[in-house]
Protein backbone atom coordinates (compact mmCIF):
# COMPACT_ATOMS: atom_id res chain seq x y z
CA UNK A 1 0.00 0.00 0.00
CA UNK A 2 1.64 3.23 -1.09
CA UNK A 3 1.59 6.29 1.08
CA UNK A 4 -1.72 8.14 0.83
CA UNK A 5 -1.84 11.03 -1.57
CA UNK A 6 -2.21 14.38 0.16
CA UNK A 7 -5.73 15.76 -0.04
CA UNK A 8 -5.97 18.85 -2.18
CA UNK A 9 -8.26 21.22 -0.37
CA UNK A 10 -9.24 24.29 -2.33
CA UNK A 11 -9.72 27.55 -0.40
CA UNK A 12 -11.09 30.91 -1.34
CA UNK A 13 -8.61 33.69 -2.07
CA UNK A 14 -8.20 36.48 0.42
CA UNK A 15 -9.51 36.66 3.95
CA UNK A 16 -12.92 37.40 5.38
CA UNK A 17 -13.75 37.94 9.03
CA UNK A 18 -16.88 36.03 9.97
CA UNK A 19 -16.74 36.59 13.71
CA UNK A 20 -14.95 38.91 16.09
CA UNK A 21 -15.99 38.66 19.71
CA UNK A 22 -16.74 34.94 19.50
CA UNK A 23 -13.52 34.00 17.74
CA UNK A 24 -11.86 34.40 14.38
CA UNK A 25 -12.99 32.44 11.33
CA UNK A 26 -10.96 33.26 8.23
CA UNK A 27 -10.89 31.96 4.71
CA UNK A 28 -7.39 30.78 4.04
CA UNK A 29 -5.09 31.41 1.08
CA UNK A 30 -5.36 28.96 -1.78
CA UNK A 31 -1.92 27.58 -0.93
CA UNK A 32 -2.94 26.52 2.58
CA UNK A 33 -2.71 22.78 3.18
CA UNK A 34 -5.46 21.94 5.63
CA UNK A 35 -5.21 18.18 6.00
CA UNK A 36 -2.81 15.55 4.81
CA UNK A 37 -3.08 11.94 3.81
CA UNK A 38 -6.03 9.89 2.75
CA UNK A 39 -8.38 7.70 4.76
CA UNK A 40 -7.34 4.13 5.51
CA UNK A 41 -9.04 1.00 6.76
CA UNK A 42 -12.80 0.65 6.87
CA UNK A 43 -13.22 4.42 6.38
CA UNK A 44 -12.27 3.80 2.73
CA UNK A 45 -15.35 1.62 2.23
CA UNK A 46 -19.01 2.56 1.69
CA UNK A 47 -18.01 5.25 -0.82
CA UNK A 48 -14.95 6.47 1.10
CA UNK A 49 -14.26 9.26 3.58
CA UNK A 50 -13.10 12.61 2.20
CA UNK A 51 -14.45 15.02 4.80
CA UNK A 52 -14.63 18.59 3.57
CA UNK A 53 -12.28 18.14 0.62
CA UNK A 54 -13.14 20.54 -2.18
CA UNK A 55 -15.00 22.93 0.11
CA UNK A 56 -14.09 26.27 1.63
CA UNK A 57 -11.28 26.31 4.20
CA UNK A 58 -11.79 28.47 7.28
CA UNK A 59 -9.80 29.11 10.46
CA UNK A 60 -11.34 28.91 13.95
CA UNK A 61 -9.83 29.75 17.33
CA UNK A 62 -12.92 29.16 19.49
CA UNK A 63 -15.64 26.56 19.74
CA UNK A 64 -18.22 29.20 18.84
CA UNK A 65 -16.29 29.91 15.64
CA UNK A 66 -16.35 26.21 14.75
CA UNK A 67 -20.12 26.21 15.17
CA UNK A 68 -20.42 29.43 13.17
CA UNK A 69 -18.47 27.85 10.32
CA UNK A 70 -20.86 24.89 10.30
CA UNK A 71 -23.91 27.15 10.43
CA UNK A 72 -22.62 29.48 7.72
CA UNK A 73 -22.67 26.83 4.98
CA UNK A 74 -25.21 26.80 2.17
CA UNK A 75 -26.68 23.60 3.59
CA UNK A 76 -25.82 20.79 6.00
CA UNK A 77 -23.86 18.83 3.38
CA UNK A 78 -21.80 21.66 1.86
CA UNK A 79 -18.13 20.57 2.22
CA UNK A 80 -16.00 22.58 4.62
CA UNK A 81 -12.53 22.31 6.13
CA UNK A 82 -12.22 23.93 9.55
CA UNK A 83 -8.64 24.60 10.60
CA UNK A 84 -8.45 24.92 14.38
CA UNK A 85 -5.71 26.58 16.41
CA UNK A 86 -5.64 27.27 20.13
CA UNK A 87 -7.57 25.97 23.12
CA UNK A 88 -11.27 25.25 22.69
CA UNK A 89 -13.17 25.13 25.99
CA UNK A 90 -16.50 25.86 27.67
CA UNK A 91 -15.62 29.53 28.03
CA UNK A 92 -15.39 30.10 24.28
CA UNK A 93 -17.99 27.62 23.00
CA UNK A 94 -21.64 28.56 22.61
CA UNK A 95 -24.62 27.30 20.65
CA UNK A 96 -25.06 28.76 17.17
CA UNK A 97 -28.27 28.36 15.16
CA UNK A 98 -28.77 27.97 11.45
CA UNK A 99 -30.36 25.84 8.74
CA UNK A 100 -27.12 23.95 8.09
CA UNK A 101 -26.27 23.05 11.70
CA UNK A 102 -27.63 21.79 15.01
CA UNK A 103 -25.15 22.80 17.68
CA UNK A 104 -24.92 22.86 21.48
CA UNK A 105 -23.06 24.95 24.04
CA UNK A 106 -21.35 22.17 25.99
CA UNK A 107 -19.65 20.23 23.19
CA UNK A 108 -18.50 20.47 19.59
CA UNK A 109 -21.67 19.23 17.94
CA UNK A 110 -21.56 17.55 14.53
CA UNK A 111 -25.23 16.60 14.32
CA UNK A 112 -27.19 15.87 11.13
CA UNK A 113 -24.32 17.15 8.97
CA UNK A 114 -21.86 15.72 6.45
CA UNK A 115 -18.67 16.46 4.48
CA UNK A 116 -16.63 18.09 7.27
CA UNK A 117 -12.94 18.13 8.15
CA UNK A 118 -11.71 19.47 11.49
CA UNK A 119 -7.92 19.67 11.56
CA UNK A 120 -5.47 21.16 14.04
CA UNK A 121 -2.95 23.61 12.57
CA UNK A 122 -0.24 26.03 13.67
CA UNK A 123 0.58 25.72 17.35
CA UNK A 124 -1.98 22.96 17.77
CA UNK A 125 -5.64 22.48 18.64
CA UNK A 126 -6.65 21.42 22.16
CA UNK A 127 -10.25 20.65 23.10
CA UNK A 128 -10.00 21.08 26.86
CA UNK A 129 -12.79 19.41 28.90
CA UNK A 130 -14.93 19.68 25.77
CA UNK A 131 -15.85 16.58 23.77
CA UNK A 132 -16.65 16.12 20.09
CA UNK A 133 -20.07 14.60 19.43
CA UNK A 134 -20.96 13.05 16.05
CA UNK A 135 -24.64 12.13 15.63
CA UNK A 136 -26.68 11.24 12.53
CA UNK A 137 -23.77 12.40 10.37
CA UNK A 138 -21.46 11.10 7.67
CA UNK A 139 -18.14 11.72 5.91
CA UNK A 140 -16.30 13.32 8.83
CA UNK A 141 -12.52 13.71 9.26
CA UNK A 142 -10.92 14.75 12.56
CA UNK A 143 -7.16 15.12 12.33
CA UNK A 144 -4.25 16.42 14.42
CA UNK A 145 -6.21 17.46 17.52
CA UNK A 146 -5.96 16.83 21.26
CA UNK A 147 -9.12 16.15 23.27
CA UNK A 148 -8.55 15.93 27.01
CA UNK A 149 -10.31 15.54 30.35
CA UNK A 150 -13.91 15.35 29.15
CA UNK A 151 -16.19 14.60 32.13
CA UNK A 152 -19.64 13.09 32.59
CA UNK A 153 -19.79 14.03 36.28
CA UNK A 154 -18.30 16.85 38.27
CA UNK A 155 -17.76 20.19 36.59
CA UNK A 156 -17.74 21.07 33.80
CA UNK A 157 -19.43 18.15 32.00
CA UNK A 158 -19.47 17.49 28.26
CA UNK A 159 -20.50 14.83 25.76
CA UNK A 160 -21.39 12.21 28.37
CA UNK A 161 -17.72 12.03 29.34
CA UNK A 162 -16.51 10.85 25.92
CA UNK A 163 -13.57 12.52 24.20
CA UNK A 164 -15.04 11.58 20.81
CA UNK A 165 -18.45 9.95 20.72
CA UNK A 166 -20.48 8.70 17.74
CA UNK A 167 -24.10 7.56 17.81
CA UNK A 168 -27.29 7.20 15.76
CA UNK A 169 -26.72 6.29 12.12
CA UNK A 170 -23.16 7.58 11.76
CA UNK A 171 -21.23 6.59 8.63
CA UNK A 172 -17.65 7.08 7.43
CA UNK A 173 -15.57 8.77 10.11
CA UNK A 174 -11.77 8.95 10.04
CA UNK A 175 -9.95 10.12 13.18
CA UNK A 176 -6.23 10.45 12.56
CA UNK A 177 -3.08 11.65 14.35
CA UNK A 178 -5.00 12.75 17.41
CA UNK A 179 -4.43 12.53 21.16
CA UNK A 180 -7.33 11.48 23.38
CA UNK A 181 -6.65 11.47 27.09
CA UNK A 182 -8.27 11.63 30.51
CA UNK A 183 -7.00 11.84 34.08
CA UNK A 184 -8.65 8.79 35.57
CA UNK A 185 -11.63 6.49 35.40
CA UNK A 186 -15.36 6.61 36.03
CA UNK A 187 -14.93 7.39 39.73
CA UNK A 188 -13.05 10.55 38.73
CA UNK A 189 -15.86 11.57 36.37
CA UNK A 190 -14.56 10.30 33.01
CA UNK A 191 -16.03 7.81 30.56
CA UNK A 192 -14.71 6.57 27.19
CA UNK A 193 -12.13 8.09 24.89
CA UNK A 194 -13.55 6.78 21.60
CA UNK A 195 -17.12 5.45 21.67
CA UNK A 196 -19.40 4.20 18.87
CA UNK A 197 -23.00 3.12 19.29
CA UNK A 198 -26.49 2.93 17.79
CA UNK A 199 -25.65 2.03 14.18
CA UNK A 200 -22.20 3.58 13.68
CA UNK A 201 -20.24 2.03 10.82
CA UNK A 202 -17.16 2.45 8.60
CA UNK A 203 -14.80 4.14 11.03
CA UNK A 204 -11.01 4.28 11.21
CA UNK A 205 -8.86 5.42 14.14
CA UNK A 206 -5.23 5.74 13.02
CA UNK A 207 -1.93 7.08 14.33
CA UNK A 208 -3.51 8.29 17.56
CA UNK A 209 -2.75 8.16 21.29
CA UNK A 210 -5.31 7.04 23.88
CA UNK A 211 -4.06 7.22 27.45
CA UNK A 212 -4.70 7.63 31.18
CA UNK A 213 -8.31 6.53 31.14
CA UNK A 214 -10.43 3.85 32.76
CA UNK A 215 -12.06 3.12 29.40
CA UNK A 216 -10.41 3.25 26.01
CA UNK A 217 -13.65 3.01 24.03
CA UNK A 218 -16.51 0.81 22.94
CA UNK A 219 -18.36 -0.36 19.86
CA UNK A 220 -21.94 -0.98 20.98
CA UNK A 221 -23.54 0.43 24.13
CA UNK A 222 -25.09 -2.86 25.30
CA UNK A 223 -25.20 -6.55 24.42
CA UNK A 224 -28.25 -5.84 22.24
CA UNK A 225 -26.65 -2.89 20.39
CA UNK A 226 -25.05 -4.95 17.62
CA UNK A 227 -25.67 -2.59 14.67
CA UNK A 228 -22.16 -1.12 14.82
CA UNK A 229 -18.94 -2.25 13.28
CA UNK A 230 -16.54 -2.20 10.38
CA UNK A 231 -13.98 -0.30 12.42
CA UNK A 232 -10.21 -0.22 11.90
CA UNK A 233 -7.65 0.64 14.58
CA UNK A 234 -4.06 0.91 13.35
CA UNK A 235 -0.78 2.42 14.51
CA UNK A 236 -2.31 3.71 17.75
CA UNK A 237 -0.80 3.85 21.23
CA UNK A 238 -3.02 2.67 24.09
CA UNK A 239 -1.25 3.58 27.33
CA UNK A 240 -2.40 3.24 30.95
CA UNK A 241 -5.92 2.11 30.11
CA UNK A 242 -7.92 -0.05 32.53
CA UNK A 243 -10.16 -1.75 29.93
CA UNK A 244 -12.04 -1.40 26.62
CA UNK A 245 -9.17 -1.22 24.15
CA UNK A 246 -11.76 -1.50 22.68
CA UNK A 247 -14.91 -3.27 23.91
CA UNK A 248 -16.57 -4.75 20.83
CA UNK A 249 -20.23 -5.86 20.91
CA UNK A 250 -21.23 -7.42 17.62
CA UNK A 251 -19.77 -6.29 14.32
CA UNK A 252 -16.27 -6.57 12.91
CA UNK A 253 -13.11 -4.71 13.93
CA UNK A 254 -9.56 -4.86 12.58
CA UNK A 255 -6.67 -4.02 14.89
CA UNK A 256 -3.20 -3.94 13.40
CA UNK A 257 0.18 -2.46 14.29
CA UNK A 258 -1.02 -0.93 17.57
CA UNK A 259 1.16 -0.62 20.66
CA UNK A 260 -0.64 -1.48 23.90
CA UNK A 261 1.17 -0.55 27.12
CA UNK A 262 -0.22 -0.97 30.64
CA UNK A 263 -3.66 -2.33 29.93
CA UNK A 264 -4.42 -2.76 33.60
CA UNK A 265 -7.51 -5.01 33.65
CA UNK A 266 -8.31 -6.10 30.09
CA UNK A 267 -7.71 -5.05 26.52
CA UNK A 268 -9.52 -6.04 23.32
CA UNK A 269 -12.82 -7.38 24.63
CA UNK A 270 -14.65 -9.19 21.83
CA UNK A 271 -18.12 -10.22 22.97
CA UNK A 272 -21.77 -10.60 21.96
CA UNK A 273 -20.95 -12.21 18.62
CA UNK A 274 -18.24 -9.73 17.61
CA UNK A 275 -15.30 -10.63 15.39
CA UNK A 276 -11.86 -9.06 15.90
CA UNK A 277 -8.96 -9.45 13.47
CA UNK A 278 -5.79 -8.80 15.46
CA UNK A 279 -2.61 -8.52 13.37
CA UNK A 280 1.01 -7.63 14.22
CA UNK A 281 0.32 -5.68 17.41
CA UNK A 282 2.73 -5.27 20.32
CA UNK A 283 1.24 -5.89 23.78
CA UNK A 284 3.47 -4.87 26.69
CA UNK A 285 3.28 -4.90 30.51
CA UNK A 286 -0.43 -5.69 30.43
CA UNK A 287 -3.12 -8.12 31.61
CA UNK A 288 -5.72 -10.09 29.63
CA UNK A 289 -5.10 -8.16 26.43
CA UNK A 290 -7.55 -10.23 24.34
CA UNK A 291 -10.62 -12.31 25.03
CA UNK A 292 -14.25 -12.12 26.17
CA UNK A 293 -14.61 -10.48 29.57
CA UNK A 294 -17.42 -9.55 31.98
CA UNK A 295 -20.07 -11.51 30.03
CA UNK A 296 -21.01 -15.04 29.03
CA UNK A 297 -21.96 -13.85 25.51
CA UNK A 298 -18.82 -14.79 23.62
CA UNK A 299 -17.11 -13.01 20.76
CA UNK A 300 -14.30 -14.33 18.57
CA UNK A 301 -10.94 -13.38 17.12
CA UNK A 302 -8.42 -14.14 14.40
CA UNK A 303 -4.82 -13.55 15.47
CA UNK A 304 -1.48 -13.45 13.67
CA UNK A 305 1.96 -11.94 14.13
CA UNK A 306 1.39 -10.37 17.56
CA UNK A 307 4.03 -10.00 20.27
CA UNK A 308 3.07 -10.48 23.95
CA UNK A 309 5.78 -8.89 26.11
CA UNK A 310 5.26 -9.35 29.85
CA UNK A 311 1.54 -10.05 29.46
CA UNK A 312 -0.28 -11.90 32.23
CA UNK A 313 -3.46 -13.93 31.81
CA UNK A 314 -6.18 -14.73 34.31
CA UNK A 315 -7.79 -18.15 34.71
CA UNK A 316 -10.86 -18.73 32.51
CA UNK A 317 -14.22 -19.29 34.13
CA UNK A 318 -17.74 -17.90 34.27
CA UNK A 319 -17.86 -14.58 32.48
CA UNK A 320 -14.09 -14.49 31.99
CA UNK A 321 -12.60 -16.06 28.84
CA UNK A 322 -9.08 -14.78 28.11
CA UNK A 323 -7.54 -15.76 24.77
CA UNK A 324 -4.13 -16.48 26.33
CA UNK A 325 -1.62 -17.52 27.40
CA UNK A 326 -1.30 -18.92 23.86
CA UNK A 327 -3.88 -17.00 21.78
CA UNK A 328 -5.30 -19.00 18.89
CA UNK A 329 -7.76 -17.96 16.20
CA UNK A 330 -11.35 -19.13 16.62
CA UNK A 331 -12.84 -17.34 13.59
CA UNK A 332 -11.84 -15.92 10.22
CA UNK A 333 -12.34 -12.32 9.12
CA UNK A 334 -12.18 -11.14 5.50
CA UNK A 335 -10.78 -7.60 5.11
CA UNK A 336 -12.02 -5.74 1.99
CA UNK A 337 -9.29 -3.07 1.80
CA UNK A 338 -5.55 -3.17 1.15
CA UNK A 339 -3.04 -2.58 3.93
CA UNK A 340 0.64 -3.22 4.59
CA UNK A 341 1.80 -4.53 7.97
CA UNK A 342 4.85 -3.39 9.86
CA UNK A 343 6.56 -6.25 11.65
CA UNK A 344 5.31 -6.38 15.23
CA UNK A 345 8.84 -6.09 16.60
CA UNK A 346 9.17 -2.53 15.32
CA UNK A 347 5.67 -1.36 16.23
CA UNK A 348 6.77 0.43 19.45
CA UNK A 349 9.30 2.56 17.57
CA UNK A 350 7.03 3.22 14.59
CA UNK A 351 4.07 4.20 16.77
CA UNK A 352 6.31 6.37 18.95
CA UNK A 353 7.39 8.29 15.86
CA UNK A 354 3.98 8.69 14.26
CA UNK A 355 1.06 8.54 16.71
CA UNK A 356 -0.60 11.55 18.29
CA UNK A 357 -1.26 15.19 17.54
CA UNK A 358 1.55 17.55 16.49
CA UNK A 359 3.82 14.75 15.30
CA UNK A 360 4.04 16.00 11.72
CA UNK A 361 1.35 13.60 10.41
CA UNK A 362 4.01 10.96 9.84
CA UNK A 363 2.82 7.55 8.66
CA UNK A 364 4.20 4.07 8.02
CA UNK A 365 4.53 2.29 4.70
CA UNK A 366 5.37 -1.11 6.19
CA UNK A 367 9.14 -0.49 6.19
CA UNK A 368 9.32 0.11 9.96
CA UNK A 369 10.45 3.67 9.26
CA UNK A 370 8.12 6.66 9.78
CA UNK A 371 7.45 8.57 6.60
CA UNK A 372 6.47 12.23 6.26
CA UNK A 373 3.49 13.10 4.05
CA UNK A 374 4.97 14.40 0.83
CA UNK A 375 2.84 16.82 -1.19
CA UNK A 376 5.35 16.41 -4.03
CA UNK A 377 5.02 12.63 -4.00
CA UNK A 378 5.38 11.60 -7.67
CA UNK A 379 2.17 9.59 -7.28
CA UNK A 380 0.29 12.84 -6.58
CA UNK A 381 -1.77 14.21 -9.43
CA UNK A 382 -0.60 17.43 -11.02
CA UNK A 383 -2.28 20.19 -8.93
CA UNK A 384 -3.39 21.85 -12.15
CA UNK A 385 -5.16 18.64 -13.23
CA UNK A 386 -7.62 17.34 -10.60
CA UNK A 387 -7.82 13.97 -12.31
CA UNK A 388 -4.70 12.80 -14.16
CA UNK A 389 -6.80 10.29 -16.07
CA UNK A 390 -8.82 13.10 -17.67
CA UNK A 391 -8.38 13.16 -21.44
CA UNK A 392 -7.53 16.33 -23.26
CA UNK A 393 -10.68 18.50 -23.25
CA UNK A 394 -10.38 18.78 -27.02
CA UNK A 395 -10.74 15.00 -27.30
CA UNK A 396 -14.50 14.35 -27.13
CA UNK A 397 -15.76 10.89 -26.16
CA UNK A 398 -16.43 8.49 -28.98
CA UNK A 399 -18.75 5.53 -29.29
CA UNK A 400 -22.32 5.06 -28.12
CA UNK A 401 -23.73 7.16 -25.32
CA UNK A 402 -25.03 4.37 -23.06
CA UNK A 403 -27.23 6.78 -21.10
CA UNK A 404 -29.77 7.24 -23.88
CA UNK A 405 -32.85 5.25 -22.88
CA UNK A 406 -31.41 4.27 -19.48
CA UNK A 407 -32.98 5.07 -16.12
CA UNK A 408 -31.99 7.86 -13.77
CA UNK A 409 -32.45 8.90 -10.14
CA UNK A 410 -30.57 10.80 -7.49
CA UNK A 411 -30.69 12.97 -4.39
CA UNK A 412 -33.31 15.69 -3.90
CA UNK A 413 -33.86 17.68 -7.08
CA UNK A 414 -34.70 21.34 -7.54
CA UNK A 415 -38.27 22.25 -8.39
CA UNK A 416 -39.01 22.04 -12.10
CA UNK A 417 -36.12 19.72 -12.96
CA UNK A 418 -36.01 15.98 -13.63
CA UNK A 419 -33.49 13.19 -13.24
CA UNK A 420 -34.49 11.95 -16.69
CA UNK A 421 -33.28 15.17 -18.27
CA UNK A 422 -29.67 14.02 -17.92
CA UNK A 423 -30.12 11.03 -20.23
CA UNK A 424 -32.54 12.32 -22.88
CA UNK A 425 -29.96 13.72 -25.35
CA UNK A 426 -31.50 17.20 -25.05
CA UNK A 427 -29.14 19.97 -23.93
CA UNK A 428 -32.13 22.25 -23.39
CA UNK A 429 -33.34 20.30 -20.34
CA UNK A 430 -31.42 19.70 -17.13
CA UNK A 431 -31.34 18.39 -13.56
CA UNK A 432 -30.35 20.54 -10.59
CA UNK A 433 -29.87 19.46 -6.98
CA UNK A 434 -31.95 21.07 -4.24
CA UNK A 435 -29.03 23.29 -3.26
CA UNK A 436 -25.45 23.49 -4.46
CA UNK A 437 -24.55 19.85 -3.90
CA UNK A 438 -26.20 16.52 -4.65
CA UNK A 439 -25.97 13.46 -6.84
CA UNK A 440 -27.56 12.07 -9.98
CA UNK A 441 -27.31 8.51 -11.26
CA UNK A 442 -27.73 6.63 -14.53
CA UNK A 443 -28.87 3.02 -14.21
CA UNK A 444 -29.58 -0.02 -16.35
CA UNK A 445 -31.51 -3.25 -15.84
CA UNK A 446 -28.35 -5.26 -16.52
CA UNK A 447 -24.64 -4.49 -16.17
CA UNK A 448 -22.85 -2.19 -18.61
CA UNK A 449 -19.10 -1.57 -18.92
CA UNK A 450 -18.36 2.13 -18.37
CA UNK A 451 -14.91 3.75 -18.55
CA UNK A 452 -15.71 7.36 -19.40
CA UNK A 453 -18.45 9.88 -18.67
CA UNK A 454 -19.17 13.34 -20.00
CA UNK A 455 -20.96 15.85 -17.78
CA UNK A 456 -22.49 18.62 -19.87
CA UNK A 457 -23.72 21.73 -18.08
CA UNK A 458 -26.72 23.67 -19.38
CA UNK A 459 -26.11 26.85 -21.35
CA UNK A 460 -25.35 29.78 -19.07
CA UNK A 461 -24.26 27.61 -16.12
CA UNK A 462 -20.90 26.45 -17.45
CA UNK A 463 -18.24 26.31 -14.73
CA UNK A 464 -20.71 26.02 -11.85
CA UNK A 465 -19.82 22.42 -10.97
CA UNK A 466 -16.89 22.40 -8.55
CA UNK A 467 -15.61 19.29 -6.80
CA UNK A 468 -17.10 15.91 -7.64
CA UNK A 469 -16.86 12.17 -7.13
CA UNK A 470 -17.84 9.45 -9.61
CA UNK A 471 -19.14 6.37 -7.77
CA UNK A 472 -19.83 2.78 -8.69
CA UNK A 473 -23.25 2.82 -7.03
CA UNK A 474 -23.29 -1.00 -6.90
CA UNK A 475 -20.29 -1.17 -4.56
CA UNK A 476 -19.75 2.39 -3.34
CA UNK A 477 -16.25 2.47 -4.87
CA UNK A 478 -14.93 5.88 -5.93
CA UNK A 479 -14.05 5.66 -9.63
CA UNK A 480 -12.76 9.22 -10.02
CA UNK A 481 -12.70 12.56 -8.23
CA UNK A 482 -11.70 16.08 -9.16
CA UNK A 483 -13.33 19.38 -10.05
CA UNK A 484 -15.22 20.80 -13.00
CA UNK A 485 -17.61 19.26 -15.48
CA UNK A 486 -16.56 17.67 -18.77
CA UNK A 487 -15.01 14.37 -19.78
CA UNK A 488 -13.93 12.10 -16.92
CA UNK A 489 -12.13 8.82 -17.62
CA UNK A 490 -11.35 5.92 -15.28
CA UNK A 491 -10.56 2.23 -15.43
CA UNK A 492 -13.50 0.52 -17.18
CA UNK A 493 -15.84 -1.23 -14.76
CA UNK A 494 -18.96 -3.35 -15.15
CA UNK A 495 -21.89 -1.92 -13.19
CA UNK A 496 -25.64 -1.41 -13.21
CA UNK A 497 -25.67 2.09 -11.74
CA UNK A 498 -23.17 4.95 -11.83
CA UNK A 499 -23.43 8.13 -9.76
CA UNK A 500 -22.06 11.63 -10.32
CA UNK A 501 -21.85 13.31 -6.91
CA UNK A 502 -21.32 17.08 -6.76
CA UNK A 503 -19.59 17.92 -3.46
CA UNK A 504 -18.86 21.58 -4.17
CA UNK A 505 -20.17 24.26 -6.54
CA UNK A 506 -20.13 28.02 -7.09
CA UNK A 507 -23.92 28.14 -7.45
CA UNK A 508 -26.76 25.80 -8.33
CA UNK A 509 -25.42 23.31 -10.91
CA UNK A 510 -27.45 22.50 -14.00
CA UNK A 511 -26.51 19.13 -15.50
CA UNK A 512 -28.00 18.89 -18.99
CA UNK A 513 -26.50 15.49 -19.88
CA UNK A 514 -24.77 12.70 -17.95
CA UNK A 515 -23.31 10.75 -20.86
CA UNK A 516 -21.72 7.34 -20.31
CA UNK A 517 -19.33 5.46 -22.60
CA UNK A 518 -17.55 2.13 -22.60
CA UNK A 519 -14.19 3.92 -22.59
Amino acid sequence: MRRPVALRLQAALGTLALAAAAGVVLTMPETASAAAGGATGYATQNGGTTGGAGGQTVRATTGTAIHQALCGRADSSTPIVIEVEGTINHGNTSKVSGDSCNTAADKIELKQVSNITIVGVGGGAVFDQLGIHIRESSNIIIQNVTVRNVKKSGSPTSNGGDAIGMESDVRNVWVDHSTLEASGGESEGYDGLFDMKDNTQYVTLSYSVLRNSGRGGLIGSSESDRSNGYVTFHHNLYENIDSRAPLLRGGVAHMYNNHYVSLNKSGINSRAGAKAKVDNNYFEDSKDVLGTFYTDEAGSWQVSGNIFDNVTWSEPGGDNNPAGPDPQSNTTVSIPYSYTLDDASCVPSVVSGTAGANKGLKVSDGSCTPQSPDPTDPTDPDPTDPDPTDPDPTDPPSGTNLSIGAGADGSSKASGTSYGNVRDGDLGTYWSPAGTTGSVSVKWSSARTVGKINIREAAGSEGTVGSYRVLNHDTGAVLASGSGAGVIAFSPVSLEKITFEITGASGTPKVAEFETYAG
